[in-house]
């Protein structure tokens, strides 16, 4: 497998998982799988939102004597090819976006798409998908078109296969919120997200409340903080643990945006915790 690093000081080295003495700073010569999982990576999609493209990552660059055009913008795009995924051997070291790969989390590799773009992937061979955040270079492959993390592959079922055929659709937001998903017409945040806009209030009537999930019940506050921590690590949200009759109640939150809410109690459903439900607290 081939891969890309770009570090911001425009330094591109070129890598391959195939040749025969292994390759600087990386430990591994060949890639692989985790080679010690205590249990599944959680899988969650990644959530879009409206990020600015890193200029840096706009421009012209080489790869073993072929040269790259990043697109300017990702609205509108759609492919159609071969999907391959990296791991362990890459794990804990930089992406060409400057960021650490952490081959648990819903993120990929493209050679051309704005850098960060969110992306949903369909398997075409099962009709599995995933939304992942692209923050790296590569493949660089003629016949590969996507290089996905090894929880986005797991999601997809082909995590024990090299490649698969998959369709990249871009999820792009713009500044105002506005969204669209590959060629489809471009939609309000709230027709996108699915939700019914939340019925209006008179001024005086107003209050100010918070959005939680909360995932579970526990008795145990030494179990409610270890659920808590990996939760919030995998999310990216803060949790919280109120004692409430002696009950102690895991939440996630404050949350404020409503698509991040939905996306998120999906997910929870999805993964292990059936009973979650949105809690709304007034400030």
């Amino acid at each position: 497998m081939i891969r890309l690093t770009l570090f911001v000081s425009l330094l591109f080295l070129a890598l391959t998982g195939c040749q025969t003495a292994p390759q600087g700073r990386y430990k591994q010569r060949h890639d692989s799988a985790p080679a010690h999982v205590h249990a599944p990576p959680a899988m969650i999609d990644a959530v879009p939102k409206y990020e600015p493209y890193r200029e840096y990552n706009s421009r012209p660059y080489e790869v073993l004597g072929k040269r790259y055009f990043p697109l300017q913008d990702g609205k509108g795009f759609e492919q159609t090819g071969h999907a391959s995924w990296y791991g362990q051997k890459f794990h804990g070291h930089l992406t060409s976006n400057g960021e650490t790969y952490n081959m648990f989390a819903m993120t990929a590799a493209h050679k051309t798409l704005p850098l960060p773009s969110f992306v949903r992937v369909t398997n075409l061979e099962n009709g599995k998908h995933a939304i992942v955040r692209v923050n790296d270079r590569g493949p660089f492959h003629d016949n590969r078109i996507i290089d996905l993390s090894y929880a986005a592959a797991m999601k997809l079922d082909y995590h024990q296969h090299g490649t698969t055929r998959v369709k990249l659709e871009v999820i792009h937001f713009d500044e105002n919120n506005n969204v669209t998903v590959g060629k489809n017409p471009t939609v309000s945040y709230e027709e996108y997200a699915g939700l019914i806009p939340a019925k209006e209030t008179n001024q005086a009537d107003a209050t100010s409340t918070a959005t939680f999930i909360q995932v579970a019940a526990l008795s145990d506050i030494e179990r409610a903080k270890s659920i808590s921590q990996v939760l919030s690590s995998l999310y990216q949200v803060p949790a919280q643990i109120p004692l409430v009759d002696n009950i102690y109640k895991l939440r996630l939150g404050p949350l404020s945006d409503r698509f991040q809410v939905k996306m998120l109690l999906d997910e929870l459903k999805t993964n292990g915790y059936p009973g979650a439900y949105t809690v709304e607290e007034a400030l």
